[in-house]
């Protein structure tokens, strides 16, 4: 079958937007095709700084043919609906049309063919209005075409179409198309200065291997595997090692079409500079990447960088031209860092008072007042010097105001504690400046230092609690103050730390150092406690467990300590695995569901304990032994928060809870033992409660 190759070859595309770009072509075109019945075999797109391109192959040549019947007037209908009718089936007289027979009055069926058209003429009729409306963040319009003023919005001017169309065996065809302007043909270009001749293409094998002889790496993969091989091996040649990057590698790649790999160097004096530093200057300035010392683990004065040119003097004035813009950019960040050491922590934080952190939660002076009041609860809890955390807490927002933060806003944190290392801050305090706002993401690091932990919860939570009661909550996708994250942050904090806090009275806590006041102070700990048990799920089903068990446990009321919540979810996961706790949840559910019918029944609940004198069967009076003692020794073991006990004793719920339906029926002639088996199912559900509500498992 035929095969498309699409190619919009333009001025450089920003290296940011060429993958969503490619992936946008491949599925707006696929999508076009599926929709006009040409079901294709595969597709692939392409992007490099100056072109997308994309190759679909397996289409059919031809749409299939569509019959379809259209439901006519009444036999015997007004002329004015016969001739609606054969208008819009095209039919010249009713004596083409069917007639349907119906009880209600027989009516015409119109059969409606419609021949499907050559593929050719249906991309020809779809690729200009999917470039017409390609869905650029940003694209600009530019100079008049034959006089006229240019139309079409694309991200840079674009210079040429290719499209061709037919089968491996044949000569393709053009897909005849313009776009303002631009007329589709078979010509394309490759490296603009070591190859800028055009190129006439036929199909995407043909296309592919003639833009690699004209010095063009179309596959974006195949320009970061070339970086990144050739990086590794110009760096282990010199016995350094390269500091990986994937970011970086990803952007880079969208910067050349032919990939060429060369070193430069840097001053040693500029070593003095802290190695996160360096590496931000000379990444974000000038996109490459640092090389470090293996022996030691810190930066070597060299550095790695991709060209886009084979040059003729193998590199030597490309090197010296990125060397020259990096040294007065290294200058500039060795000036800034050493400004900053003249300026104590402490000595910024006036400023502060000037800054505000939110309009109604006061200034950022304010909020670090908070935390300072809010870590020093937190830490005895945790373990943590109440002294170094409130210290670490009073200090870890000053680094926002030094020069080398405002020029790199991504080493904010780590600063701090660079800083507070040079003016004699203890190693925990310090560490606490930087770490406090781990963690940012599921796989950042989570903080084991106490100190650090307790600034990390108190700055955390102080977020929560603040805009908690400013009504300022996550609404759908948007949370633009990162709650989500800062919550899934408290919770690794807790669970990867064991720590047992109770988020009720941090929360509570915390709401008292606001100057505002929510409007509905009392509630606002436990719906903040509702948002952790949804984040909580997030975070569990994450690493495999199921969420409805975190509602089962939650659903018991007054749950706020976290690592309880996680302890007594696990232990109730590897229990439901178990044939046991699958019969017995299965009971449960029995149980729940007969209660609930017979209580909507009559109109009243079964609540309260059965009478021992109306047991007339085994099976009652052994069930109801079993649920005294399991009931006993089930909670004792969820007080001792052996959770793994308390399932166990649960498992010995099961037998006389099979033998109760097997052998007794709940519904008894006699209102008064009907009744007391009702309250027998309910001592089953108030007895699984000891450990979760069963009720919200799912089966």
């Amino acid at each position: 079958m035929p095969d498309l190759l699409l190619e919009l070859f333009s001025e450089e595309i920003p290296a940011r937007m060429q993958a969503k770009a490619a992936d946008d072509l491949r599925r707006m075109v696929t999508d076009k095709l599926v929709a006009e019945g040409l079901v294709y075999e595969g597709a692939k797109a392409f992007a490099t700084p100056r072109r997308l391109a994309l190759t679909v192959h397996g289409i059919p040549a031809r749409q299939p043919d569509l019959k379809t019947e259209r439901r006519g007037p009444k036999m015997g209908a007004p002329d004015v609906a016969v001739q609606g009718f054969l208008k819009a089936t095209g039919l010249k007289s009713l004596d083409e049309a069917k007639i349907q027979r119906d009880p209600k009055g027989d009516f015409y069926i119109g059969l409606i063919e419609k021949p499907g058209r050559d593929a050719i003429d249906v991309l020809a009729e779809i690729l200009p209005v999917i470039i017409r409306t390609f869905p650029w963040p940003k694209s600009m319009r530019w100079g008049a075409r034959s006089g006229k003023p240019g139309s079409l919005n694309w991200v840079r001017p674009l210079h040429a179409i290719t499209a061709t169309f037919g089968p491996e065996t044949e000569e393709p065809d053009v897909v005849k198309f313009s776009v303002d302007g631009i007329e589709t043909g078979q010509t394309t270009y490759g490296h603009r200065f070591m190859a800028p001749a055009a190129i006439q293409v036929r199909r995407f094998e043909d296309y592919e291997a003639k833009l690699k002889a004209a010095k063009v790496i179309l596959d974006p993969q195949a320009r970061k595997d070339i970086i990144f091989a050739d990086a590794k091996e110009l760096t282990f040649a010199q016995g350094l090692e390269l500091v990986e990057d994937q970011v970086l590698l990803d952007e880079v790649s969208g910067l050349v079409e032919w990939p060429v790999v060369m070193m430069g160097s840097f001053e040693e004096e500029y070593l003095a500079i802290p190695d996160e530093v360096i590496r931000a200057t000379i990444r974000n300035n000038q996109k490459c990447f640092v090389v470090r010392d293996p022996k030691t683990g810190k930066l070597t004065n060299k550095f790695v960088l991709t060209a886009n040119i084979e040059a003729a003097d193998g590199g030597k004035t490309i090197v010296a031209g990125n060397e020259r813009v990096i040294r007065p950019r290294l200058s500039d960040a060795k000036f800034f860092y050493e400004t900053d050491l003249k300026t104590k922590l402490e000595e910024r934080l006036p400023k502060f008072e000037q800054i505000v952190f939110h309009e109604k939660l006061g200034t950022q002076a304010a909020r670090i007042k908070r935390i300072e009041r809010l870590a020093a609860e937190i830490a005895p809890l945790v373990g943590a010097d109440v002294a170094k955390a409130t210290r670490a807490a009073h200090l870890a927002k000053a680094d926002l105001l030094t020069e080398v933060v405002g020029e790199f806003p991504e080493v904010q944190g780590l600063m701090g504690r660079y800083y507070a290392l040079a003016q004699g801050e203890d190693a925990s305090v310090a560490a606490a400046c930087e770490e406090h706002y781990k963690p940012q993401g599921p796989a950042d690091r989570v903080p084991t230092d106490p100190v650090s932990v307790a600034v990390a919860l108190a700055d955390k939570l102080d977020t929560l609690v603040g805009f908690w009661a400013i009504d300022e909550k996550p609404t759908g996708s948007k949370d633009p103050y990162a709650l989500r994250r800062a919550a899934l942050g408290v919770i690794r904090l807790i669970a990867e730390n064991n720590l047992r806090l109770s988020l009720m009275k941090v929360a509570a806590s915390a709401l008292a150092g606001l100057s505002v006041k929510s409007a509905d102070a009392e509630k606002l700990p436990s719906d903040l406690l509702a948002f952790f048990a949804d984040r909580l799920k997030v975070q569990l089903r994450e690493q495999g467990a199921r969420h409805d068990l975190v509602d089962a446990v939650f659903a018991l009321g007054g749950q706020d300590d976290l690592l309880m919540i996680v302890r007594r979810v696990e232990a109730l996961g590897k229990f439901l695995e178990s044939e046991d706790g699958r019969n017995l949840l299965a009971g449960t559910k029995r149980a729940g569901n007969i209660l609930s019918i017979e209580e909507k029944k009559d109109k009243r609940s079964f609540g309260g304990a059965p009478d021992a004198a109306l047991y007339s069967l085994d099976e009652e009076k052994a069930l109801a032994k079993a649920i005294g003692e399991v009931q006993a020794e089930a909670s004792a073991a969820v007080a001792k928060e052996d959770f793994a006990a308390a399932m166990s004793a649960m498992a010995k719920l099961r037998p006389p809870v099979d033998a109760f339906f097997d052998k007794v029926r709940v519904n008894d002639d006699d209102a008064k033992v009907r009744e007391n088996r009702l309250k027998l199912l309910g001592e089953i559900r108030s007895a699984t409660r000891a450990v979760a509500d069963f009720s919200r498992i799912q089966d």
